[in-house]
């Protein structure tokens, strides 16, 4: 989810020859979630093979990269490391809706109504190990690196941009702005060959709000983050207006008067974030024979898709020496 900014920030429509030639560094759990959501049968149910097994992810991994790939977009898939203590309480409310939602979902099924049926399923979607471990393991077989944030996904992504290691981060949540992700792209999907890419840079974010990075940060506090649930009645026009008229100190302090957390340590996850400096990117020859040995004889994809999508990452490997020629 993250923090809801939607209201006062403004995208630059850009399409994906925009993004030809660029590195993208991937938010790897914001991406899973969207593939386990979105890409379910008309019932809800998720793919799965003849064992039961989830394969949706394992779709939207090979769709979606080969056709970035196909398009000249290097990507980079960043998997969150060990979440700040701030996190579990949101962590505690979205499993308790998750599993709320699966209820419901459940008896939909029951009674025919493949409509709420679907509608609930896309809100049960979980991460499980398994989901995880099988989509590095594909991501590996593609020639994609990943990353081991050591904490946030989106503060490592930011991280890579930061350092000249990508472009921009691809991520749906706002958040990326706040962990200070110089370029962010939203609906990074083949679907955006429709035109909803969405273009963020934070410098024109920030200076179209007439804001700094602290004070967007403090903004988000205050509206609500993962690791704080912000002040009651306030939302991005309002925290903006705050911002510009120096009052977000005072309804810092108030908040914080009735918060439980301590609201410098939720400032320093977005501004201060330990993140992993020694990593490795190269992209790989992509095995083909092991793709078509894991999604097909394992998990019964169609080998005649299978090998066509894999045909799309023919150009990926290069060496790490060669990165500055993607920029």
């Amino acid at each position: 989810m993250g923090v809801k900014l939607k209201d006062i920030v403004e995208p630059e429509t850009i399409s994906f020859k925009d993004l030809e030639g660029r590195v993208v560094s991937i938010d790897a759990f914001n991406t899973l979630y969207q593939f386990l959501s979105t890409i379910r049968q008309r019932d809800g149910r998720p793919l799965t093979d003849e064992n039961g097994n989830i394969t949706s992810h394992l779709s939207g991994i090979l769709y979606r990269n080969s056709s970035m790939v196909e398009k000249g977009i290097k990507p980079i898939y960043i998997f969150d490391g060990k979440a700040p203590e701030l996190k579990s309480e949101t962590q505690a409310r979205r499993r308790e809706i998750r599993d709320e939602a699966e209820q419901i979902y459940k008896e939909a099924l029951q009674n025919g109504d493949t409509e709420k049926a679907r509608k609930f399923a896309m809100r049960s979607s979980k991460l499980s190990p398994e989901i995880i471990e099988s989509s590095k393991k594909l991501l590996t077989y593609m020639g994609i690196p990943y990353i081991e944030a050591k904490g946030e996904g989106e503060a490592q992504a930011a991280y890579l941009v930061a350092k000249g290691d990508a472009y921009a981060v691809a991520s749906q949540d706002y958040d990326c702005l706040l962990f200070g992700a110089k370029r962010v792209v939203r609906n990074l999907a083949v679907s955006s060959n429709l035109g909803n890419l969405e273009f963020y840079r934070l410098d024109r974010v920030l200076k179209k709000l007439n804001v700094t990075r602290p004070e967007l940060v403090d903004m988000g506090i205050l509206i609500g983050t993962d690791f704080c649930d912000g002040m009651k009645g306030i939302g991005a026009k309002t925290a903006l207006k705050l911002a510009h008229n120096n009052q977000l100190k005072v309804k810092l302090a108030e908040l914080q008067k009735e918060s439980d957390h301590d609201l410098c340590e939720v400032r320093d996850i977005f501004l201060k974030h330990d993140v992993n400096t020694d990593y490795k990117i190269k992209w790989e020859k992509p095995q083909k024979d092991k793709i078509i040995e894991f999604l097909c004889y394992q998990h019964g994809f169609s080998e005649e898709r299978v090998a066509k999508a894999s045909l799309k990452l023919k150009n990926l490997s290069s060496s790490q020496g060669s990165l500055d020629a993607w920029f």
